[in-house]
């Protein structure tokens, strides 16, 4: 039963590593024997974190804008060239874009679809011959969604939330395929943390958010690197396709 949660000597790649839920849930990897790679668009954000992070143990930068084929290609290629396995992709990179209904614009829906679903399928698709390799079968891949995706948010932000629903979906299609290949694919639905993604938000409506959360607080740190050290370890082994709110109940009532 002690190995149940043991995730020591994993190679884990966390895309959007560099700060919000990703340096959380990479923070959490870290400081219980993980080796954690760590990738983003700002490359000095990118060593910054994986600097700090590493004073725990094993992070290493790998910064690469992955929203574009070169840059899937080029992350799959710096791993490939330092490991010889992935026990764990976690993609968490994710954008949002908040517009009025009748000013929405295609450049912003666009930028949250490619990101938040096509950069998802394509970077894992290209990861696929690491995740076969695991030397700790089942492989795991995490996908990052949001409680947006399962029930409508109140503020206006469209592409998020369809793109996080098909974000769910896709988790839910891709365990169907990798499961003959023991390939694990789960997804994570935070609800409010405490990031510079929700800032903005938390700023206009971080006391309402709190008020009519069951648990009455925003999300932490050792509640979302939790989550997924569960769906990475051999306490979930028997799991496959599903979502996990982590969200203090808010999606639930």
């Amino acid at each position: 039963m002690k190995e149940l949660f043991d995730v020591r000597d994993k190679v884990v790649l966390v895309t959007g590593g560099s700060r919000g839920i990703g340096k959380m849930i990479a923070q959490g990897f870290v400081e219980n024997g993980a080796r954690v790679y760590i990738t983003s668009r700002k490359a000095e954000a990118c060593d910054e974190t994986a600097r700090e992070l590493a004073a725990a143990g094993t992070c290493i930068s790998l910064p690469t804008d992955a929203t574009q084929e070169t840059g899937w290609t080029m992350l799959s290629e710096s791993l490939e060239q330092r490991e010889g396995k992935l026990d764990v992709l976690i993609n968490n990179a994710g954008a949002a874009w908040g517009q009025p209904l009748d000013e929405y614009t295609e450049s912003g829906w666009d930028k949250v679809y490619d990101i938040n679903v096509r950069r998802v399928f394509f970077l894992t698709q290209r990861l696929l011959p690491l995740l076969r390799k695991s030397a700790h079968p089942p492989a795991r891949i995490i996908n990052i969604a949001s409680i947006n995706g399962i029930n409508p948010p109140a503020i206006e932000t469209y592409a998020y939330s369809s793109s996080k629903a098909a974000n769910i979906m896709l988790t839910r299609h891709l365990a169907k395929r990798l499961a003959s290949e023991n390939i694990l694919v789960n997804a994570i639905a935070p609800g409010p943390f405490r990031t510079a993604m929700m800032a903005g938000t938390l700023d206009k409506l971080g006391d309402k958010y709190i008020a009519e959360n069951p648990l009455n607080r925003l999300g932490e740190t050792s509640d979302i690197a939790g989550t997924a050290i569960f769906m990475a370890a051999k306490a979930s082994a028997y799991m496959t396709g599903a979502v996990i709110p982590c969200d203090g109940g808010v999606s639930q009532v």
